[in-house]
């Protein structure tokens, strides 16, 4: 039996958008809500995809070839083979009775024939609709079924012979160019100069002699490029639909489902609507118009839109007159405003969100021809779906669903003005969202210096290295020629909240002699750039930008995500500036504190150094003293902003060798010196640091001597380190204050690393800073949960975790979480463990191709890695939880601020994600999105 490919609009249901489209869909739905639109009927998408199945593997995998985006010449070359591919096709089985069966019950609706033998004309438009919204990507035709004599007939029924012609040249022109593939140059040349002949400015200006020889000079073209005219009217059908299944496979709908994330899979494809002509162009009481059921770019609740008179639909998208606004339409036909704005309203509350609608206006009489919901800037977005909550039209729920977290990413950083027109010369990843611009400084010190000077500055770097940190803080934004989205210039500047662009290759730095080059273009030290870390292009020049604020909508939208989510959100925060900004944006703690990042002032760097140079315990414990003095007043100020919150604090990570001096730096000095007979003493200095570094130096540092190695190795290190810790946590319990401190240890793999460290480091510090306050200590029942009772019987907890980041920490996580209170999850570790990747050197070199060749979903270092990094995860939450039903688990890596990586987490049954400050909104918005879809997911 034939499948059932064709329905009319008042036979099918709305709901069914896979098969029906978008488009389809709408005029189903309309319909029955008892608008008017025109009469028609829908063929479905399975007609679509039963077109294309003979050769769907062939076509698949062209378009897969299509989506690695390469050269233009490779990309024509691959366009034409699947233009070949397809030119073959024919309409599937049983398809062109069901549609000759449907026009003929079109003709006995409207009383009029197809193809005009009896007096009557039936035209119609042959219009795309896919079930995902692709507005513009697909193709559509107008006033099909003219012909040479049916514009005849058409000028006798309308009494218009201006109207007839000009719907008739138009018909030949998108026929010509969407059916029969010919260059629409090969029209618009013509049609310019018939009007520069008749000095018309506008279309409607042009008498009907010029449209008659625009209808024979079109006609020329298509003899000439492709063959005699179709006169038939059903061949033109058969032909036009065919053509509407093939703009599935053009390059424009393929780039844009690239772009949005759609899939190009065949089975999806595109529905046909073949829908009754209604003409815009009959006069000065007809046209054509857009309207939205509210304002898409700032969301206020009030018709917006545009409406052309005498025109048809594509006058309106192509721009060629300038149409009346809505509010002048409403001045002029005040009638049909009233019938337009209940329609919208009406379809708004149908559909729960803004609605696009196109209309046209036939000699007086309303009708709808689509609606679509709106495309909308992300503060339109974020406004209707809360005011749409409020009248009662969405839930809570609901709105938190239409919000996505990147149109609050979006909102809470500046952007390139978008009514400015500015060409990039380079780009390259958008590594932290905002756009700024400054001065261009190639080292990180002039950056201070400049600074100071009350300069903005961007930092110039072929890649940064943690000694860069201070021109970050002092720079307004980053740009690197080299380096990933999860390389050290992208999380350092995502952690400050500051715009950066990595990874640009085209730009060529030239640090010593402190200039750019991007082709042609030198950009040297002093001259603006401007960057946008929301789109990875770098502009010449000072570009303005445009800085949205945390509008109340927002506000009020994030308070209700606090209601519905079940993850805690918590921020990755290293100085007061941070922690402030955090508690701003909602933090409910500190989940990351790098105790390393509060080591980059010259002063207390070279303290650090000295401790590590240190070749006896008795110096190195005089070093660390003086250092605990030194960056126990940051602990003291960030737990007290964060007073009554959980504050994580990460004993040091990194290979103690990445804070000297490279052994080749060093070299360099010490030649230099000798070069120009410098000091012994200096000299001799110098050998023995450079000797002291090779000694240090390992030959894979990231698994080496780092985190609680560290510990183990230097015991006292972990003692002063905690210490200056406690002691603020202390003093702040003595004012009357209430700090929640928690220690995390690093890179643990081995329980025993964890036992070791607390007996010789922590718990003896946490037993004397005890007994130097006079206050009293006691031990949790080795839940590593330490208290101190104060004088006036409160009591304040001090808690001990680790850095789940080792792979044999999650498969051992049942005897880990007998000696820890929390496991925090850093997953940009687990993640290079897990993968045996490199993560710089990943990005940099093979993960691109591992992309575009899909051999990886996605960048495991950006979107968690869930068949490999997430099934540790969760056979570690299993094992702790069943060990330590009381142990808190978190995580404190990138991906606590990805969208879909929450998602997941939020499976898994964490208790809390830690992400940038400026990530926390975004974090509370996903969180809460994964809780309501689980519950749907339910239901």
């Amino acid at each position: 039996m034939t499948k059932k490919y064709v329905y009319m609009f008042d036979e099918a249901d709305w709901r069914n958008k896979k098969l029906f489209g978008g488009k389809g869909s709408s005029l189903i739905l309309m319909s029955k809500l008892g608008l008017n639109v025109p009469p028609g009927f829908v063929i479905t998408t399975e007609a679509c995809r039963d077109f294309y199945l003979c050769r769907k593997k062939e076509i698949d995998s062209l378009v897969f070839e299509f989506e690695k985006n390469p050269p233009p010449e490779v990309r024509d070359e691959i366009m034409k083979r699947i233009w070949n591919a397809i030119d073959g096709l024919d309409l599937p089985e049983g398809l062109w009775e069901q549609i000759v069966e449907q026009m003929h019950r079109l003709e006995e609706r409207s009383g009029k024939k197809f193809g005009g033998e009896d007096g009557t004309l039936l035209l119609v438009s042959v219009r795309s609709g896919a079930a995902v919204s692709m507005p513009g990507m697909m193709d559509t035709v107008l006033n099909l079924g003219l012909n040479d004599e049916a514009v005849k007939t058409l000028a006798d029924l309308t009494g218009n012979e201006w109207f007839a012609y000009d719907a008739y040249r138009r018909f030949l022109q998108m026929f010509g160019k969407i059916v029969l593939e010919i260059k629409e140059e090969m029209f618009t040349e013509i049609w310019e100069e018939i009007k520069k002949r008749y000095n018309a400015k506008e279309d409607p200006e042009i008498p009907v002699e010029g449209l008659k020889e625009a209808v024979d000079r079109f006609k020329e073209v298509i003899s000439k490029e492709w063959g005699i005219f179709p006169q038939d009217p059903w061949e033109q059908l058969r032909l036009a639909v065919k053509a509407v299944f093939r703009s599935w496979m053009n390059p424009r709908a393929i780039f844009y489902r690239m772009m949005n994330k759609i899939s190009s899979d065949i089975a999806d494809c595109t529905a046909v609507n073949v829908v009754t002509m209604v003409f815009g162009n009959m006069g000065w009481d007809s046209g054509t118009g857009v309207v939205f059921s509210r304002n898409p770019a700032d969301g206020e609740n009030k018709l917006y839109g545009e409406f052309l008179p005498n025109a048809q639909g594509e006058d309106v998208v192509a721009g060629i007159r300038t149409p009346m606004s809505i509010d002048e339409f409403r001045k002029r036909f005040p009638e049909l405003y009233d019938e337009l704005y209940r329609a919208a309203k009406k379809l708004e509350e149908v559909n729960k969100d803004v609605q696009d609608i196109e209309f046209t206006v036939e000699n007086g009489k309303l009708y709808f021809l689509q609606t679509r919901n709106a495309k909308m800037t992300p503060l339109a977005r974020v406004k209707t779906a809360v005011d749409m909550a409020k009248e009662g039209i969405i839930s809570e729920k609901e709105a938190l669903l239409k919000v996505s977290p990147e149109h609050v990413l979006r909102l809470l950083y500046p952007r390139i003005d978008p009514k400015v027109k500015a060409e990039p010369i380079a780009e390259g990843l958008p590594a932290s969202p905002g756009a700024v611009s400054g001065k261009t400084v190639f080292h990180p010190d002039d950056a201070v210096e400049k600074a100071r000077g009350g300069e903005k500055i961007i930092l110039v770097r072929v890649e940064t290295k943690p000694d860069d940190v201070h021109g970050f803080y002092a720079s307004v934004g980053v740009l690197t020629s080299r380096g990933g989205m999860t390389s050290h210039a992208a999380v350092v500047a995502r952690a400050m909240g500051k715009p950066a662009v990595v990874g640009a290759e085209a730009v060529e730095v030239h640090e010593e002699e402190r200039y750019l080059k991007v082709r042609d273009v030198v950009v040297r030290e002093g001259d603006f750039i401007t960057i946008d870390g929301n789109t990875g292009k770098v502009y010449l020049g000072e570009v303005p930008t445009v800085t949205p604020g945390l509008i109340p909508e927002l506000k009020e939208l994030l308070n209700w995500a606090d209601k519905y989510r079940k993850l805690g959100v918590r921020a990755n925060a290293d100085l007061p500036e941070d922690t402030r900004k955090a508690l701003e944006f909602g933090a409910e703690g500190i989940g990351l504190l790098r105790i390393e990042r509060m080591f980059r002032k010259p002063e207390r760097l070279e303290v650090l150094r000295n401790v590590i140079l240190a070749e006896t315990r008795e110096e190195r414990i005089k070093r660390l003293e003086e250092l605990t003095e030194m960056i126990k007043p940051d602990f003291k100020e960030i737990l007290e902003i964060m007073d009554g919150k959980p504050v994580i604090i990460r004993l040091i990570d990194p290979p103690l060798h990445e804070f000297l001096p490279s052994s080749e730096e060093i070299l360099h000095q010490i030649f230099d010196l000798k070069m120009r007979n410098g000091p012994r003493e200096e000299i001799g200095k110098l050998e023995r640091l450079y000797g002291r570094v090779k000694v240090l130096q390992e030959a894979n540092p990231m698994m080496g001597h780092r985190g609680v190695r560290v510990g183990v190795t230097y015991p006292e290190i972990y003692y002063y380190l905690t210490k200056a810790m406690v002691e603020a946590a202390v003093e702040l319990m003595e004012e009357g204050r209430n700090p929640k401190l928690e220690i995390m240890i690093p890179q643990v793999s081995e329980v025993n690393e964890i036992i070791y460290v607390k007996e010789k480091a922590i718990l003896p510090m946490l037993k004397d800073v005890a007994r130097v306050h006079g206050i009293e200590f006691m031990e949790e029942d080795r839940t590593a949960a330490y208290i101190f009772k104060m004088k006036d019987g409160r009591e304040h907890k001090v808690l001990i975790g680790t850095m789940i980041e080792c792979v044999r920490a999650c498969l051992t996580a049942d005897e880990i979480a007998k000696e820890t209170a929390f496991f925090s999850f850093g997953t940009n570790d687990l993640t290079q463990a897990t993968f045996s990747f490199s993560r710089d050197d990943a990005e940099n070199k093979f993960i691109p191709i591992y992309l575009e060749e899909k051999i990886l979903p996605d960048n495991p270092f950006q979107t968690l890695d869930v068949e490999g990094v997430g099934k540790l995860i969760e056979m570690c939450v299993r094992a702790g939880r069943a060990a330590n039903p009381n142990i808190e688990i978190g995580i404190c890596g990138e991906h606590g601020g990805d969208p879909a990586s929450i998602e997941f987490l939020h499976k898994a049954g964490l208790d809390y994600v830690s992400a940038s400050p400026f990530r926390i909104p975004v974090a509370r918005l996903a969180a809460a999105r994964a809780a309501v879809k689980e519950k749907l997911t339910e239901v």
